[in-house]
């Protein structure tokens, strides 16, 4: 039986409708906000699957039909999920994802499929909510409901959920997800506004949240499900103690030593050992030994990560030795590669990020197919994490979800600083190659990029750094259990810790934000004190970007294409194209192949690897839509003789007539008497009659006889008549 409910968000109307669409799905909601549509589902699956982990999966399904859109794939069907696709996936499971028990392994797929959209009512953050409240309302257990909500702040107010008028005029873009009790999830782009600010903006979205999680809470009450049984994996304590008792102490002392590879085999020596004795034993059948061992890796990785957590939270001593706001040692270097337009290098203790920077014309933009109002895109970051760069072997290919995402984070961190295209017009990719890692590669790779940018001869407004930071908690966040922030957390931290928080931006402010964390929520004590020991690591990590490049170079590199621009009337577009585009083919050829851009509203931008050409290509496009002037001088080249005169070609496929009383200061007869094809001739444009023909005259390049009278044009002398006799 179909129900429906209905709030007022925020000055959109906000409708949920349960009971008619998707029965057969364990949970099922169809969320209308305006005239945004998305449906979403949850299942889960009967049993527990065998593993070490959480299997959640969300997708959002971006329908063309939607916007009004025919899919541009050769079979005009929607394919692989697009870039955003991706990424709104991404910023739903992450707050989701925590709220799950632990011990928690039935397999569940949440789907938002993407219905009707309204640009100025979030689809993204609708599919949040019904994700959230599908399984609110089935019978997965969860301990929700979570929500979120966009953030933009115009003229020094702050807005929830901001039309693309609002957007386009916010100085920051802030999703921020949680529960009624904390934020869970942050993911931000701001034109370097301060910590404050911005914290001021995360604890007014988390406000609106409270309001869409109590109106979830309402409709669960009224038709939510029963939540099902279902056993969560714990390890069994027979297992657990032999473990404990073999590898404890030896695990500990491993655990000791600071430097990464090495750590890392000692205590792979001790895991595999146990691992190998367990594997040597007997069981009833391969399900058995699968959850045997399972459970031995897990105990063992447990020892591991109760120890290091202990070690920061209670000793204040990190893996490596540092202190807890201690950066590993950096380094900073620029044109490692000859050939490319801008490279960088950025190390950071043991994980490194090369860096390279193209620059292409304008027609060089990414051409967007989603369902935003975006439609194409000219900076481009890419971020690439090969397997060699932990020491092992693994899959090559397209880019993962994780890959995407962290190329998103360095493209939104350094958007901010980009220049326009009426400054820069070019289209700029970077791409960040991953050659080590231990941890905080997606903020180093934010590091090089800005170099190889700088190096490469874009004028970024400013430089931008990045920091990863972490937390380690003893207990719940009530104020009676200890807890420690980290800088610069490497890779060990990441994966014990409790949170990723990762702060990019210049010395006026943050450029992006995001984060990531394990546990239900974070106070707003926490999200200030790792904002401000951010602030502090990021200006020690500009400094010594600042001693290999501190400002872009003044100008692109001679292997990139050079540029210059003009303006042109919109009515001379076409002179300058041609007829089936022979004139700008012909410029083309003539200037060895520069590439030639022209706006619609007359903008024209010429590209070539040679100033050279891109000048006479510029000259030859100034020639065609010149208009001559009065009193204007050329120096000519006779291109036609006739009696009355010549015709002098001023600039491009422009002439002017010199009649023959224009000629000289004396009587000439015949024009041919004086000058023949192919002779230069200095004039002055004298008149430019109504149909543009244009009137030259070259006598008052000179001498004037003194005795000089002047003799009057055909058109001013008197008729002559003859005297009549009758």
């Amino acid at each position: 039986m179909k129900k429906t409910f209905e709030m007022n968000f925020h000055g959109k109307k906000l409708v949920v409708e349960v009971g008619e669409i998707a029965k057969q799905a364990d949970g099922a909601c169809l969320i209308r906000l305006d005239d945004t549509v998305v449906l979403s589902t949850a299942c889960a699956s009967k049993e527990a699957k065998d593993g070490d982990f959480f299997p959640l999966t969300v997708g959002y399904e971006e329908k063309q039909y939607a916007v009004g859109k025919i899919p541009g794939s050769f079979l005009r069907r929607e394919g692989r999920a697009s870039e955003h696709a991706t990424l709104t996936a991404r910023l739903i499971d992450r707050p989701i994802r925590p709220m799950f028990a632990d011990g928690f392994r039935n397999e569940v797929q949440i789907v938002n499929t993407v219905l009707s959209v309204d640009q100025n009512a979030t689809p993204e953050m609708s599919a949040m909510f019904g994700s959230s409240l599908a399984l609110g309302i089935s019978d997965i257990p969860f301990d929700g409901p979570i929500a979120g909500v966009y953030v933009g702040r115009v003229d020094g107010k702050f807005i929830i959920n901001p039309s693309v008028e609002e957007k386009e005029k916010s100085d920051m873009f802030v999703a921020v997800a949680g529960t009624k009790q904390a934020i869970n999830m942050v993911e931000a782009g701001a034109a370097e506004v301060s910590e404050e600010e911005m914290l001021d903006a995360l604890m007014f979205g988390h406000e609106a949240i409270k309001e869409l999680c109590a109106f979830e809470e309402k409709i669960i009450e009224e038709v939510g499900k029963p939540k099902r049984e279902v056993s969560l994996y714990q390890v069994d304590e027979e297992i657990k103690k032999d473990i404990y008792d073999r590898s404890y102490d030896r695990l500990i002392k491993a655990i000791s030593i600071f430097d990464k590879l090495e750590r890392q085999n000692a205590i792979d020596d001790i895991e595999n050992e146990i691992i190998e004795s367990y594997e040597n034993k007997k069981y009833e059948d391969e399900k058995t030994h699968k959850l045997t061992m399972t459970m031995v890796k897990d105990t063992l990785e447990t020892i591991v990560a109760n120890e290091v957590r202990r070690l920061i939270t209670e000793d204040k001593v990190r893996p490596d030795g540092r202190k807890v706001d201690e950066i590993r040692p950096l380094d900073a270097q620029v044109d490692l590669l000859p050939r490319v337009h801008g490279s960088a290098m950025f190390t950071r203790g043991q994980t490194q990020v090369i860096s390279s920077c193209t620059l292409g014309a304008l027609t060089d933009e990414q051409i967007i197919d989603n369902l935003t109002e975006e439609d194409k895109k000219r900076f481009m970051h890419h971020y690439n994490f090969p397997p060699f760069s932990v020491g092992e072997v693994g899959r090559m290919g397209s880019p993962g979800r994780r890959e995407i995402g962290h190329g998103a984070l360095g493209e939104r961190a350094l958007s901010y600083v980009i220049p326009s295209e009426e400054v820069f017009p070019y289209t700029i990719r970077v791409v960040s190659e991953v050659v080590e890692s231990n941890g905080s590669s997606s903020q180093a790779s934010i590091c090089a990029s800005c170099m190889a940018l700088m190096a490469a001869g874009v004028p970024i407004k400013d430089m931008v750094s990045g920091i990863a930071m972490g937390l380690i908690t003893s207990g719940p966040l009530d104020g009676n259990h200890p807890y420690t922030i980290l800088t610069d957390i490497q890779g060990l931290e990441d994966h014990f810790g409790d949170m990723d928080f990762k702060v990019a931006g210049t010395k006026n402010g943050i450029t992006a934000l995001q984060m990531d964390i394990k546990i239900k929520g974070v106070t707003k004590e926490i999200l200030r004190e790792a904002l401000a020991q951010a602030h502090e690591a990021r200006a020690k990590i500009r400094e010594v970007m600042a001693k290999a490049i501190d400002k872009p170079r003044d100008d692109v590199s001679k292997w990139a294409p050079k540029m210059d621009t003009m303006q042109i009337e919109v009515d001379k577009i076409r002179e300058v194209i041609g007829t089936g585009g022979k004139v700008i083919n012909d410029i083309i050829a003539k200037c060895d192949d520069v590439k030639i851009d022209i706006d619609d509203d007359g903008k024209v931008v010429i590209y070539h690897y040679d100033r050279a050409s891109i000048n006479k290509a510029k000259k030859m496009i100034e020639d065609i839509v010149r208009e001559a002037k009065v009193g204007e001088i050329f120096d000519g080249e006779v291109t036609r003789v006739e009696d009355y005169g010549c015709f002098v070609r001023l600039f491009g496929d422009t002439e002017g007539l010199c009649h023959v009383s224009r000629l000289g200061w004396g009587y000439i007869e015949n024009a041919s008497d004086v000058v023949k094809v192919g002779d230069h001739l200095r004039v002055r444009v004298t008149e430019i009659d109504e149909r543009g023909k244009v009137k030259v005259s070259h006598r008052e390049f000179e001498t004037k006889p003194d005795n000089y009278v002047e003799r009057p044009e055909k058109s001013e002398r008197k008729p002559f008549k003859r005297n009549s006799h009758k």
